[in-house]
């Protein structure tokens, strides 16, 4: 391995100091720091690091992922693979090792601790606590991945409270996911050792689970976005705060990864350490990874950049040896053999039909930049008896099918997408990956649905006029393409998209999480319309006896 040196202003994150010198590596790791007058005045940083990703949500493989990731100073991410594990089990878990092992970037992978995320929907497999034992027995799976079923947890659930045990007897970190858990429950969930969270929407939210001892991570993703309730805690909290993407799409990680939250944060004034630490050393800390930190004796696991608030990043080395530099990977993407899990079927426009029991219908609300949902209400638009599309009041049908067998499409309606014509369908549905699609018409529903099919994965736009499709042919969730590729066929479909007035800044990834039954209010199963607040199905049809929806009732509306 060759030896290398760079100078510059190298940033001490445990002192807190800043120092002109040089870094000097032999064989990989870092041998001095030699303090000393240089002329250059670029910044000498630690990688950074994604501490909660779903390397899938990219539709790229690992190794294409790394490819991209690495341009923007990420020289190693904690991954929760439980995406591609719903789909495919153990061995889609073991695809994405096989194909990270191919990049430099050092990937953390969970053991998926929800394979399937939950009981009211159908996956393609099941992940037990014996499966999640053996996973541990390779050394790059390193904790336990975000334990959603947090009603599980906190009811003392055997198989929950059996895959908690597995990893509190190897002394694995447990990853949480929490969203609005607060008081009696939320310290139930901390006192099984749960020590993350990625969830939080609100301050107070995050301060309260801080006080249990839970790290809170700050999320800004293609659909969530959290940092700008969140990011005080970096000058409040910055040993308690980590960084993390969770769900990014091709388009978007081209454009930046965890370089344009540090460099947003340093604009904002927090002080560089905290924003560091938080980036750098914290995830190093909680998962004891082995990633350097920029001190001798650590892996020469570095970045350069120009400035703390500019997110351009010169140069990443990884393990002393240069990777990217000025935008530009030094290594090529692996294409491994896709794996997937796939029923061939078609659906009808008889197969969307809902019957009008009531006048009046629940109605799932997305929301900009969040996942959490709300649920609202208003007067059917029925004709013939069944439930139709109403688009000038933006009430348009969303619609889950079970790729894994031939059970009949779910159905309800959704607003706040705001399209005007056209349909569009996916079979990136989190968790379980069953073929999702909204739409203004049954007719362009079925097409891209069915397109989806035909394909066996991918993204589907159709309206009167055109049709686009995005092959997803690893698991139904990502391609094998170069990642510029791949994130010009996505541009390309969010365009068609919003030409057709839809109005959410990333309507694919907003989609996606309709199906998110873990995350309330209303969702969508395949088996469903779903109650995220009681964990039980609901009609789409509101009863006379069913209780109000405070400040969400708007009949005809």
């Amino acid at each position: 391995m060759p030896n290398l040196q760079r100078s510059g202003i190298i940033a001490d994150v445990h002192a807190g100091r800043l120092l002109r010198g040089t870094v000097v590596v032999r064989n990989g790791v870092i041998a001095e720091i030699i303090e000393e007058d240089v002329p250059h005045d670029h910044l000498l940083l630690p990688g950074f690091i994604d501490a909660h990703v779903h390397i899938e949500s990219s539709m790229l493989s690992p190794s294409a992922f790394a490819s991209v990731a690495v341009t923007h100073g990420t020289v190693a991410t904690v991954s929760d693979p439980h995406e591609i594990a719903n789909v495919c089990g153990v061995a889609g878990v073991r695809w994405m090792l096989e194909s990270a092992a191919t990049s430099p970037m050092k990937v953390c992978f969970g053991a998926p601790s929800c394979v399937p995320a939950t009981t009211f929907e159908t996956a393609g497999a099941v992940i037990s606590a014996k499966d999640i034992e053996e996973l541990f027995h390779d050394p790059r799976i390193g904790y336990l991945s975000e334990m959603m079923n947090y009603p599980g947890v906190i009811r003392s659930d055997a198989t929950v409270w059996e895959k908690i045990r597995v990893a509190q007897a190897l002394g694995k970190p447990i990853d949480g996911h929490a969203p609005g858990l607060r008081g009696s429950d939320a310290r139930a969930y901390a006192a099984a050792g749960i020590t993350t969270d990625h969830e939080c929407t609100t301050l107070d939210e995050a301060l309260e689970k801080i006080a249990l001892g839970m790290k809170i991570l700050i999320r800004e993703g293609s659909a969530a976005k959290n940092y700008e309730a969140l990011h005080s805690l970096l000058s409040t909290h910055p040993e308690m705060v980590m960084l993390c993407s969770d769900d990014k799409h091709p388009d978007a990680l081209i454009r930046g990864h965890i370089n344009e939250l540090v460099a947003r944060a340093v604009r904002d004034g927090h002080p560089w350490q905290n924003v560091l630490r938080a980036a750098c050393v914290n995830p190093v800390e909680q998962y004891a990874l082995p990633v350097g930190m920029l001190r001798v004796g650590d892996t020469a696991d570095f970045i350069i950049m120009d400035s703390f608030d500019h997110a351009q990043v010169a140069e990443t080395i990884i393990g002393g040896v240069p990777v990217a530099e000025r935008g530009r990977a030094l290594f090529t993407p692996v294409a491994l053999p896709p794996i997937n899990t796939w029923h061939d079927r078609r659906i009808e426009e008889k197969d969307l039909a809902v019957t009008a029991t009531t006048p009046t219908i629940r109605v799932i609300d997305v929301a900009e930049g969040q996942l959490l949902t709300k649920e609202s209400r208003h007067e059917a638009s029925i004709q013939e008896g069944k439930v139709g599309i109403d688009t000038d009041r933006d009430l348009l049908k969303l619609v889950v099918v079970n790729r894994y067998g031939d059970t009949p499409p779910a159905v309800a309606f959704v607003r706040n997408f705001g399209l005007r014509s056209g349909a569009l369908a996916s079979s990136v549905a989190h968790d379980s990956h069953n073929v999702i699609a909204v739409g203004t018409d049954e007719s362009l529903i079925v097409r891209a649905v069915n397109m989806v099919f035909a394909e066996r994965g991918g993204c589907a736009w159709v309206s009167a006029s055109a049709s686009a499709v995005l092959r997803l042919p690893v698991a139904g969730l990502m391609s094998n393409d170069d990642p510029a590729l791949v994130a010009r066929a996505y541009e390309e479909l969010d365009r068609m998209v919003k030409e057709a007035g839809c109005v959410l800044a990333s309507p694919w990834m907003t989609l996606s999480f309709l199906a998110l039954l873990v995350i309330p209010a209303l969702k969508l199963s395949d088996k469903g319309l779903f109650d995220g607040t009681t964990f039980t199905f609901t009609d789409v049809c509101v009863g006379d006896d069913d209780p109000a929806v405070p400040s969400m009732v708007e009949a005809g509306a």
